[in-house]
């Protein structure tokens, strides 16, 4: 399968590293301009500048702005005014205990997990139609099926943008125009790793800790590794591409196998 994006502009919330970074790649090695996204000028320059390493002459640049808020977005929207793909990849998760966690983390996390590809989506889908092609992206979590009781509040939200990806499908229902979100499952990233070592122990040699965690907290991984962050960039670029034209409303798995669903 020859995926061709020349021509077509996307931007990618909170992706200065881990999964986002990766599917910055994936678009811009493709043919897409692709801007990338983080909450600084110094973390959004080191992102461009490590893409153009991996692939000089790479059609890409960066906004520094904070999407989970809705002054942040409006920077974004003032840069960059129309977009052809929206890859909704902002999150952030901590594990706490449920009853531990206070109104503010609650709203913490929605502002940020949620509303923000909310935001995004709202604006870019409507030119999207307008112009009768678009896809939009949201990057969901196995934790949305399976919420993990250590971080009850992060699978909420991820649990709320399967609905929400649902819902603009429907809304864009034959206007060119698809929404999907990506069920991603534990994939190694510096966020991942910092959260494995504070499970198995920051003593403990990496391989050993993988297995571990893997054995001990996500036993039902039918792959029993983490993933790549590429191996969920795949999927994304996939279903950016002209290839995926009747692929909408759906809930994608590159979860390594862990939710113990044949549906999603």
């Amino acid at each position: 399968m020859q995926i061709d994006l020349s021509g077509r502009t996307a931007f990618v919330s909170g992706s200065t590293q881990g999964i986002g970074l990766a599917i910055v790649k994936g678009l811009a090695a493709a043919g897409a301009e692709v801007v990338l996204n983080g909450r600084t000028q110094e973390r959004v320059d080191a992102a461009v500048a490590s893409v153009l390493d991996a692939q000089p002459g790479a059609a890409v640049r960066g906004i520094a702005a904070d999407v989970g808020s809705a002054e942040g977005a409006a920077v974004v929207f003032e840069a960059l005014p129309a977009v052809d793909i929206l890859v909704n990849n902002l999150g952030i998760f901590a594990p706490q205990d449920v009853f531990d966690v206070d109104d503010d983390t609650w709203q913490r996390f929605w502002d940020v997990n949620v509303l923000s590809g909310i935001r995004l989506t709202r604006h870019y889908a409507q030119g999207m139609r307008d112009r009768g092609w678009g896809r939009v992206q949201f990057i969901a979590s196995e934790s949305a099926v399976v919420i993990p009781v250590e971080m009850v509040h992060y699978g909420v939200t991820k649990t709320a943008l399967l609905g929400v990806s649902r819902g603009y499908a429907k809304a864009l229902s034959g206007t060119g125009v698809t929404v999907n979100s990506v069920i991603a499952g534990p994939t190694r990233t510096e966020g991942v790793e910092a959260f494995v070592a504070s499970l198995i122990g920051a003593d403990v040699p990496w391989d050993e800790a993988e297995k571990r965690f893997i054995a001990e907290h996500r036993p039902t991984s039918i792959i029993q590794r983490l993933i790549d962050p590429a191996e969920i960039a795949n999927m994304t670029t996939y279903l950016a591409s002209e290839q995926a034209s009747a692929t909408t409303g759906g809930a994608l798995r590159v979860d390594g196998g862990q939710a113990d669903h044949i549906l999603p």
